[in-house]
């Protein structure tokens, strides 16, 4: 059961439906700002860093079954280009709709008499405690939607050099001499060979020295 527990209020990501109450189509319009709680994110690729603000507009509305809540979060991301590595800024948007039920209440608005029976149908609701709901769950899904799963600092970004790791948007002329693999096999048999005929000369000028030697 998706239930929350212990809410506390004085939490920037937990908010009160008392004054809305449990009047179908009562609405209440919310602006917060709040610190990005730790991991705000794609662990490792792109996220909005700890304590940075984050903008929030939200829509409550009562219905029969619980609390609709509808909102936009807006927040500077960072991260690094996965082609060139360099760091870049991301202008994060993300929108979200979740509905936050009344623990005594079916899908149908109906009081039941011990809420949670149906396990499986419980399973991926989230529940209103004492009036509270705690929005950071779905805040954090919306945000991880939100963001590109693979960000670049620019769409035609050329990346880095394979061979020698320069970042080729700096130089577009950067090159390499590319040596076809034949080539550079024969290359290096006629070393082989070259090798070879110079041990081959020191070997005939050291007898050459010898038979000097022995005629003196």
């Amino acid at each position: 059961m998706a239930s929350n527990a212990r809410l506390d209020h004085r939490n920037p990501l937990v908010f009160d439906t008392h004054e809305l109450g449990r009047r179908p189509g009562a609405l209440q319009r919310l602006t917060r700002t709040i610190d990005a709680p730790k991991d705000f994110g794609i662990k490792g690729v792109v996220g909005v860093p700890e304590g940075a603000p984050v903008e929030l507009e939200l829509r409550l509305e009562s219905v029969m079954e619980g609390v609709l809540v509808t909102g936009t979060a807006r927040a500077q991301a960072e991260g690094e280009c996965v082609r060139c590595l360099e760091p870049l800024g991301y202008e994060l948007e993300a929108d979200f709709q979740e509905m936050f039920s009344y623990p005594d209440a079916d899908d149908r608005g109906r009081v039941i008499a011990e809420p949670g029976d149906d396990a499986e149908d419980d399973e991926d609701r989230l529940f209103l405690e004492d009036g509270l709901f705690d929005l950071e769950p779905v805040l954090r899904d919306a945000v991880v939607l939100a963001l590109p799963m693979q960000p670049v600092c620019q769409e035609d970004c050329p990346g880095l050099c394979a061979e020698c790791g320069a970042r080729l948007a700096d130089d577009p002329d950067h090159h390499h001499d590319a040596v076809d693999i034949r080539w550079a096999a024969l290359q290096g048999l006629a070393g082989s060979m070259k090798d070879g005929e110079k041990d081959e000369m020191s070997g005939a000028d050291a007898e050459a020295g010898v038979d000097e030697k022995q005629e003196k």
